[in-house]
């Protein structure tokens, strides 16, 4: 996912497998000069994280962004600014893992935690899908396996209990050591990290709309239960807030009718960008994050 020339962009956005092209030319945004800006006395939120954050596949994109990063007026930071009317400093970014907190993702896109400072009053993020793959894995390799046996179970045979084990021994401490990276940064925030929704129900497929074979449904349900698990710990442990999107997000699975849904499915969506949560999606999460503001 790097910002080339006058390519056909080819944009892998992990989370949640989707692959799409754009046939586009896409332009470097133009510095801001900040200091031209009055001063903005209000509260200030900064939001961080993967696509799920930045709200890939839904539109209009925040201007100035980066292309890559997808970055949506819609996703649920954004929306929280809106609501709440606070000063937003959006910087989520498509594909982004907890490493990207720390390192430049892309040319000319700054480590997501520059952002974070001691004035900031809540900082909100998802994050950690991307790790290790996870999702791509769950996702794009689970639908792949499925072509030659719909019906079986071939990315349970395929991965076994790779995933899990590997959200246990490293995701929970790669999100925790991000958390605690934010606490040191803005000691005086409110820190809310958002859990990812269910992509398909614990045990019913719906392929074509989702490709996931059959016997599948509840490998891939555990590995997502395991990863929202590890979220859950990390920020326990660090002191933040978590939200449980999963709970929340039962009925409203890439597999329910339009809608209803707050995932697109990759088959039939609305989106270019599918297996990612939809304009529903992004205020659900905004209103589950909101509930816990203090």
């Amino acid at each position: 996912m790097v910002l080339g020339l006058s390519v056909v962009a080819v944009l892998a956005l992990a989370v949640g497998g989707a692959i799409w092209m754009i046939d586009a030319t896409p332009r470097d945004p133009q510095p801001v000069d900040r200091a031209e800006k009055p001063h903005d006395a209000r509260v200030e939120l900064v939001h961080l994280g993967d696509s799920y954050a930045s709200g890939a596949g839904t539109s209009p994109l925040v201007e100035d962004s980066p292309f890559t990063c997808q970055r949506s007026q819609q996703n649920f930071g954004e929306l929280l600014a809106q609501r709440r009317n606070l000063r937003v400093t959006d910087v989520a970014c498509a594909g982004a893992t907890t490493e990207d907190l720390t390192r430049s993702q892309y040319d000319g896109v700054r480590p997501q935690l520059d952002a974070v400072t001691p004035d900031a009053s809540y900082v909100t993020l998802m994050i950690g899908g991307n790790d290790s793959a996870v999702y791509a894995t769950m996702v794009g390799e689970c639908t792949r396996l499925a072509t030659d046996d719909p019906t079986g179970s071939p990315c349970r045979t395929e991965f076994g209990a790779e995933p899990v084990r590997t959200i246990a021994e490293k995701t929970e401490a790669d999100v925790a050591r991000g958390l605690s990276e934010i606490r040191a940064k803005a000691p005086n925030a409110q820190v809310v990290v958002a859990g990812y929704p269910w992509l398909m129900p614990a045990r019913t497929s719906c392929r074509p709309a989702v490709g996931i074979a059959d016997g599948d449904v509840t490998f891939v349900h555990g590995v997502q239960t395991a990863l929202n698990r590890a979220i859950s710990s990390a920020a326990q442990r660090t002191g933040a807030t978590f939200v449980d999107m999963a709970a929340r997000s039962v009925g409203h699975e890439a597999c329910s009718p339009k809608g209803m849904r707050w995932v697109e499915p990759q088959i039939g969506a609305d989106s270019p960008i599918v297996m990612h949560p939809n304009v529903l999606g992004q205020r659900a999460i905004a209103d589950a994050v909101e509930s816990v503001l203090r």
